[in-house]
């Protein structure tokens, strides 16, 4: 039976009645609002339009089998070997043991000017053709 002191009767006039501002009882309805679904009654239009939205591909190797390596160009050799030795003039004949620097891999962006002899595990083709041009040689140390 319809009576005076219902709830909304009480609320009218209170512009938003009981459901806090402006706008907090609008538009979603049932199905939710804007990307809320996508799992469930969205899910064709998904499938239709963007079907890499859930989609695992590919494989991702396990982390414990990633090795960083710690590179060192031919061009910064020389920067080293001057921190390294700051009173040596010549700067020739010297040996330079990279993994015990903590260098892993030697490669060949820059210049050499003086002959090395470097201790590397590892080395590119470019770098050894480098140093042993300049007069140096490379010792792998594996």
């Amino acid at each position: 039976m319809p009576h005076k002191l219902r709830k909304i009767r009480k609320l009218r006039g209170s512009r938003t009645c009981g459901y806090g501002r402006v706008g907090q009882h609008r538009k979603t309805g049932s199905k939710g609002y804007r990307k809320a679904g996508r799992h469930k009654h969205g899910w064709s239009y998904i499938i239709k339009y963007n079907p890499d939205y859930f989609r695992r591909r590919g494989f991702t190797s396990p982390k414990s089998l990633h090795r960083e390596v710690n590179v060192i160009n031919v061009g910064e050799l020389e920067d080293l070997v001057l921190s390294l030795y700051p009173k040596k003039r010549k700067l020739s004949n010297v040996v330079l043991d990279l993994e015990k620097l903590g260098y892993d891999k030697l490669l060949g962006k820059g210049k050499v000017s003086y002959p090395l002899v470097v201790k590397v595990p590892e080395y590119s083709e470019l770098a050894a053709k480098k140093i042993e041009e300049a007069g140096g040689k490379i010792l792998s140390s594996q």
